[in-house]
């Protein structure tokens, strides 16, 4: 599996095949750490994509949130 700075790009599958992708963050992690929830639409579906990943955001609100420092 292709990488990304160290990480594993689960993404790469969808990229390849044309379908549209967004990670939210859906939950935290007892450091405080987002863990984030991946959602992939048919192929030129970004609009429900979208409606989707807000109504997730609306459900599970995280814009006010940031992870600790690292250091």
């Amino acid at each position: 599996m292709a990488t990304f700075m160290g990480f594993a790009n689960f993404a790469q599958p969808f990229n390849l095949s044309g379908q549209p992708g967004i990670s939210v963050p859906a939950v935290w992690t007892d450091d405080g750490l987002p863990v984030g929830v991946q959602l992939v639409g048919r192929p030129f579906a970004e609009t429900t994509l979208l409606q989707v990943a807000r109504q997730l955001e609306s459900a599970l609100p995280w814009g006010d949130r940031r992870p600790p420092a690292f250091g």
